[in-house]
């Protein structure tokens, strides 16, 4: 290699040399210069001496073959030579300033290569600057966003960064830094977008009162609009707010409409009035944008599945939540709003999210937790429903449970079964009634006096009939003071049963029922406060320890009345429920068989107590047993029990007759009273006679005995109450009389020979009542007659008595056998 760059150098040197000897000398400099610009000057010096003594020999040889030529050129060379020299001082005169102005180039000259290199430099920072600084403004607006917390743009600019400008200034350090913070940021954006995901679910769940009290203010505004009149829904009613809520969400819109990341979620509309919240919607109170930014983050970073299920889990145990009532709830209606308030507004976010994004809630999702919401709503209502027992919660429970229900309905959720657990309620809300009304009817009816109204003005006398539906046209034509035959429990009873029918009503009001279900309601609730509620008040004073026998009487009568009336309460039912008696399945009032059922309790205890008060008299008898003659006169406390008994069927003259026939109640419950009492009365008395207890008895006593039950028998021939035909009240009396009969006459032998005949002069005695009596009879005779046996009479009385105890001892066993 360094022969060829030696060969190539001395062929340089040789075309330096020919241009030399071929050039003109004022065209040399451009060749001496290319000689002084190489590095190989020594070696063309040496060739240029090599050169010149070739040619000093070819002169010599010239110069020898043409000698004269030679001198005449020395002659030349010689004065050249002055010339050269002359030249060749002028030449470095030349040289020393071209050296001298060469040095100052140079140094001008690489001051100007320095410049020129800057500025080349420049050039290329300028041009490497103009292609990363839109890479750098990209990453600064990103940090400016990610700053200012708009994310959802800060993931878009950071999309733009990576796939458009890094690639450019890829081979950069700063780049890789910048590729390497990607996935940070990226983090970074989805961890602050989940931050407020969950401050968005933290604060509906604190709203989600606010926003259901929202959305049922307009349901029952939108609710007394249909019922006013049909007209168009107003702009920013709720159902408009909701309409243009299903508008699905634009994801790109995010970008130019940035919302602060502090915002809550919901609107603050404390300060605002109830006219502003009417044209609110309930989805305006809240701000949804959290959601709408991090369900598209997460869509963008490929997390879609994830943001969904953690959105779903969330709003399920948020749900639970919700759903759990509060232990005390059933105290007050503010509880039960409070509760209702939070699931309507849970479930009004999620139809609203439903409708206004892709798929981060289906229908099968919302299905599902609206059957956990029915599910539980329902379990807590029938038990905190079941504590409730004033019929005034409960009607207002359940208003609000219908405005509750057409509130979700409205969004589209069935609401069946929650008009279903209201039928529930129904029957609760009954009994709760059927309660309250039973308290009323005690308090009516131990505060009435149980004697016949009397009004003194004419203003009283129509107010107490248009209380009740009694029109009498003799009671029109007397003058004042006027008297109804019922007391003043009759109209109050009637006036409550219509306030019951009116409660009972209440609450069918918006259950979307016929009308014929809303009057089999009515009709059955009416049918249990009659037979049960009113029934048992009715029985519960009838069998109080010592009511008076004018308070039974003042019953009857009153039930009478009450009974009448159920015609009008039929007619009342219609009227309110515009559903016929004629019509299918109607159901019919039992208040005419409730009422009798009472009159004929009162009837029996009516007797029930004559008889006690018969019995009470009987206990102060003073018989003397042993008496050997009557004392001609009455007992007196037979003469008592008659005097009793005498007022006692005087009141019954005020009693009704039969309701079909409107007979005056001289007749059935006085003639049974009067004939229970006699049949009592002379029951009694045979008991008295027969008792074991008694001994001894002696015809003196029995005489004064027989005296007592005449007085007896002549209080019922003087017809204590009239309506008896013959001696039908005497009958009572007729196995006593035939009894005392048989031992005062001593009628013995007829006794015996008809005994078992029907025509039978002492039919109605027994042998054995006879046989018990003359024992005590017997042995009087022989205690108290000691020297008897002296006397014919009374021996022969004495046999006489043996021989009939014997004879009555056979028809017994006769009669046995």
């Amino acid at each position: 290699m360094a022969d060829a760059m030696s060969l190539e150098i001395a062929a340089e040197h040789e075309r330096i040399l020919r241009e030399i000897e071929s050039t003109d000398t004022a065209c040399i400099g451009p060749t001496l210069r290319s000689v002084y610009d190489g590095e190989e000057h020594g070696r063309f010096m040496e060739k240029l001496d090599a050169r010149i003594r070739n040619h000093d020999r070819e002169i010599e040889k010239m110069c020898n073959f043409h000698y004269q030529g030679f001198v005449d050129s020395i002659t030349e060379l010689l004065k050249v030579r002055g010339e050269a020299q002359k030249l060749k001082g002028q030449v470095k005169d030349t040289n020393k300033k071209l050296q001298e102005e060469g040095t100052e180039m140079l140094k001008t000259m690489d001051e100007l290569k320095q410049c020129r290199l800057q500025q080349r430099n420049i050039a290329t920072t300028i041009d490497k600057l103009m292609l990363c600084l839109p890479a750098l403004e990209m990453y600064n607006k990103l940090k400016e966003q990610m700053k200012s917390k708009r994310h959802y743009p800060a993931l878009k600019t950071l999309e733009y960064l990576e796939h458009t400008y890094l690639p450019r200034v890829s081979h950069y350090r700063f780049c890789n830094i910048m590729v390497e913070n990607i996935p940070k940021l990226r983090e970074e954006i989805k961890d602050v977008s989940m931050s407020d995901l969950k401050d968005f679910l933290e604060s509906i769940r604190k709203h989600s009162s606010k926003i259901g009290e929202t959305a049922m203010k307009q349901a029952q505004h939108q609710r007394n609009l249909d019922n006013i009149v049909a007209q168009p829904v107003r702009t920013g009613s709720g159902k408009k707010s909701k309409k243009d809520a299903f508008k699905v969400f634009n994801m790109e819109d995010m970008s130019s409409s940035p919302v602060s990341e502090n915002d809550s979620g919901i609107i603050d509309v404390e300060d605002e009035g109830d006219e502003e919240l009417e044209v609110l919607g309930a989805q305006d109170l809240v701000d949804f944008s959290p959601v709408y930014r991090c369900l598209h983050i997460y869509t963008v970073l490929g997390a879609r599945d994830a943001f969904e299920n953690y959105y779903r889990k969330q709003r399920r145990k948020q749900a639970r939540l919700v759903l759990q009532p509060p232990s005390n709830m059933h105290e007050t209606l503010e509880d039960y709003r409070k509760y209702f308030n939070q699931i309507v507004g849970f479930f009004v976010v999620e139809d609203h999210i439903l409708h206004t994004t892709r798929g981060l809630v289906n229908r099968a999702y919302i299905d599902e937790l609206w059957e956990l919401a029915l599910s539980k709503t329902i379990a807590a209502l029938r038990t905190h429903s079941s504590y409730c027992t004033d019929p005034e919660l409960a009607l207002d429970l359940k208003n609000l449970i219908v405005l509750f229900a057409d509130t979700l309905q409205g969004y589209g959720f069935p609401v069946n079964q929650l008009f279903d657990m209201l039928l529930e309620i129904r029957d609760q809300y009954s009994e709760i009634l059927l309660k309250k009304w039973s308290g009323t009817f005690r308090q009516i009816l131990e505060s009435d006096n149980y004697s016949p109204m009397s009004v003194f003005d004419e203003e009283t006398y129509r107010y107490i009939t248009g209380q009740f539906p009694f029109l009498e046209a003799e009671l029109e034509k007397q003058t004042f003071p006027r008297k109804f035959p019922f007391s003043e429990f009759v109209p109050k009873v009637y006036s409550q049963i219509k306030e019951f029918i009116y409660a009972s009503l209440k609450f069918s009001e918006d259950l979307h029922l016929s009308s014929t279900e809303v009057d089999d309601m009515v009709r059955k609730s009416t049918n249990l406060l009659l037979t049960r509620t009113l029934s048992n008040c009715l029985q519960n004073v009838i069998k109080k320890k010592n009511v008076g026998l004018t308070k039974l009487v003042q019953i009857i009568i009153n039930t009478t009345h009450l009974e009448q009336s159920c015609k009008f309460l039929e007619e009342f039912i219609t009227n309110i429920t515009n559903v016929l008696p004629e019509t299918v399945h109607t159901a019919r009032l039992y208040g005419i068989s409730t009422f009798k059922d009472v009159r004929h309790a009162a009837e029996e205890e009516i007797y029930t107590t004559l008889n006690q008060k018969i019995d009470q008299f009987l206990q102060l008898e003073d018989y003397d047993w042993m008496a050997t003659e009557s004392s001609e006169k009455v007992s007196d406390y037979l003469l008592d029990l008659i005097a009793f008994l005498s007022n006692t069927f005087a009141v019954f003259t005020h009693l009704p007759g039969d309701v079909d026939d409107h007979a005056t109640m001289s007749g059935k419950v006085a003639q049974t009273a009067c004939m229970s009492a006699c049949k009592h009365l002379s029951t009694s008395l045979q008991h008295l006679l027969l008792d074991t207890e008694i001994r001894q008895i002696t015809m003196g006593a029995l005489q004064q005995f027989n005296l007592d039950v005449k007085e007896c028998e002549q209080f019922a021939r003087s017809g204590p109450v009239p309506g008896f035909q013959g001696d039908t009240l005497q009958l009572a009396f007729i196995d006593l009389r035939q009894l005392l009969d048989l031992f005062i006459q001593w009628d013995w032998s007829t006794y015996l020979a008809d005994y078992g005949r029907p025509t039978c002069k002492y039919l109605r005695v027994s042998p054995t009542t006879a046989l018990t009596l003359l024992e005590k009879m017997k042995d009087t005779s022989r205690k108290n007659n000691m020297f008897a046996h002296f006397r014919k009479n009374e021996r022969d009385k004495q046999k006489l008595i043996d021989t009939v105890a014997k004879q009555l001892r056979s028809l017994i066993n006769s009669h046995h056998s």
